[in-house]
């Protein structure tokens, strides 16, 4: 699972490169969390890469347990984000956060 390499993207502030779905995806972390079934989740915003939904750009919410790679590129993020709120709805124990 990719929780350390996540929460060290969010640390470092970093832009986190990673592959979910089939598609590469650059995103800025802002959360990594569980969700109410004890999935690690991230919370972030997707700056560029491929996504099912066709949006290529905004807010996400990904399984880590479903993704195929991560590691904490070079890039600086840009966050915080418009629109997020600390205390993710979706989740019930943070692990890092914003």
């Amino acid at each position: 699972m990719w929780v350390d390499t996540a929460c060290d993207s969010l640390r470092r502030r970093r832009v986190l490169a990673i592959r979910y779905d089939g598609y590469t995806r650059a995103v800025e972390v802002h959360a990594v969390c569980y969700s109410k079934p004890d999935h690690a989740i991230l919370r972030a915003w997707q700056i560029s890469g491929g996504s099912v939904s066709g949006e290529r750009s905004g807010w996400k919410l990904m399984r880590l347990d479903e993704a195929s790679g991560a590691h904490v590129s070079d890039t600086p993020s840009q966050d915080p984000r418009p629109g997020y709120k600390r205390g993710d709805a979706a989740t019930y124990r943070i692990v890092c956060e914003m």
